[in-house]
């Protein structure tokens, strides 16, 4: 499974920045496609998803300021998702993780979902001061 995140990085509170995610396997299936993050410390939580037919799900604490969309290559070599982050808080600092899960997205929205997605990116760190 790939799934490569790029972006994040420093920024100061107000902010933005942009993550992107890499995804070259599940082309033809349908999956939910989203992010999550995990602070030190605190449980991992969903943050936005997208499913197979392309509806977008956020998380109470990002919804307004956070956008997430997806790109197929007109090639169908990949997939990749974006996740668009402004008006950053330092309670947005965390690890930013990619995700994929077969099927609809609720795994990102219930509690301990996380335990039974199936792919994982790297992550990749956004830090807000």
């Amino acid at each position: 499974v790939q799934l490569v995140e790029s972006g994040g990085g420093s920024v100061q509170a107000g902010g933005s920045l942009s993550l992107s995610c890499d995804d070259t396997t599940h082309i033809y299936s349908r999956y939910c496609l989203g992010w999550f993050r995990q602070a030190p410390g605190k449980e991992r939580e969903g943050v936005a998803a997208i499913d197979g037919d392309g509806r977008t799900s956020y998380g109470n604490s990002v919804k307004g300021r956070f956008v997430a969309f997806r790109d197929n290559a007109k090639d169908n070599t990949k997939n990749t998702l974006y996740l668009q982050m402004h008006a950053l808080q330092p309670d947005d600092s965390a690890m930013y993780y990619c995700a994929a899960t077969p099927g609809r997205c609720e795994l990102f929205w219930v509690p301990g979902g996380f335990n039974h997605v199936s792919d994982w990116g790297q992550g990749t760190q956004v830090t807000v001061s």
